[in-house]
């Protein structure tokens, strides 16, 4: 009877002590590696009061900003000096995938953490401000080609970058060499429409939700969407895309989370299971949808899986565009 008593005791025990190993954390952190007011600020923010709604955290997560190198600081400062810390979530988008493509994170590639969630979707996107004389896609290809170094684009990141590649994409198809372009390296959408509005640079390569906020309050236009075809939200369906204007190129923008490398599996299942819970929800649609993301729900395993084909087919395009050996 002792015996049976005992295996009862230890039984509960053993439940307890994996519910504590579960259980929500202490002091839960997103870092958005950028300046505030960006793609990555969006996401971290978007899961801030997502996650408190859905009574999956208690109490909001802390935003902090990290940025340098497009994600690069943040990446190395997690898996150095924070592997196991289960609270600290790290805002992702392609735009990190691609620099982990081309060894821009340092000694870390994408092995090196644990890919969590993927939460959304955007597009890339050529921004304008609105009294620009450019008026299309084409006016500005036109400007370009006349003389490259005429107009200043400002990019987040340096030659290589997401918002680099978009631009190098489109010089290309035109028969522009894109290292004749004129960039300016900013860090994140939120700097890079404070140098356009601020007549610092003429053109941004940025992405549409970064965006929406300038386009809706009139100081900016987009000449172009990096889309399949043109998006069906009411303020984004007159934005005409690259490829209707001639130039066959499209750059979803997938935005997500890690965490880093040694934090334990039964962390990591309590974070992957609120994120499913949190990506099924309507309410979760509605809050992705204010901020102009669309869906793209991944978690787990199969996101690990998506993100290293990613970086593959990233390092395909890096070699086109002789970025890397």
């Amino acid at each position: 009877m002792n015996l049976s008593l005992r295996k009862v005791a230890l039984a509960a025990s053993c439940i307890l002590f994996a519910g504590q190993l579960m259980a929500e954390p202490k002091r839960p952190e997103c870092i958005a590696p950028a300046s505030p007011g960006g793609g990555f600020d969006l996401t971290c923010k978007l899961v801030q009061s997502a996650l408190v709604n859905q009574k999956l955290l208690s109490k909001p997560m802390r935003v902090t900003y990290m940025p340098g190198g497009v994600g690069a600081v943040a990446y190395n400062a997690v898996v150095a000096q924070r592997p196991a810390d289960a609270g600290t979530l790290v805002a992702w988008s392609s735009g990190s995938l691609l620099n982990l493509a081309q060894g821009k994170f340092g000694r870390f590639d994408e092995t090196n953490v644990r890919w969590l969630a993927a939460v959304g979707t955007s597009y890339g996107a050529i921004a304008v401000k609105s009294d620009s004389p450019y008026k299309t896609l084409d006016d500005l290809v036109q400007a370009l080609k006349k003389d490259p170094s005429s107009v200043v684009i400002g990019s987040g990141g340096t030659v290589g970058s997401q918002d680099w590649m978009q631009t190098a994409l489109i010089a290309k198809a035109a028969g522009i060499n894109p290292r004749d372009l004129r960039y300016v390296a900013l860090e994140g959408g939120g700097e890079i429409a404070t140098a356009l509005l601020g007549g610092h640079i003429q053109v941004g390569s940025t992405d549409i939700s970064d965006s929406m906020p300038h386009i809706q309050s009139g100081d900016m236009r987009l000449l172009a969407v990096f889309a399949d075809k043109r998006l069906d939200e009411p303020e984004m369906k007159d934005i005409p895309t690259a490829r209707e204007q001639g130039y066959d190129i499209v750059w979803p923008v997938v935005r997500g989370f890690y965490l880093g490398p040694k934090v334990s599996d039964e962390d990591y299942a309590w974070w992957k299971d609120s994120f499913d819970k949190l990506l099924a929800s309507d309410e979760f649609a509605t809050l992705r949808d204010q901020r102009e993301l669309f869906p793209f729900a991944m978690t787990g395993p199969e996101l690990d899986t998506y993100v290293k084909k990613q970086v593959a087919d990233y390092k395909v395009l890096a070699k086109e565009f002789g970025l890397i050996q």
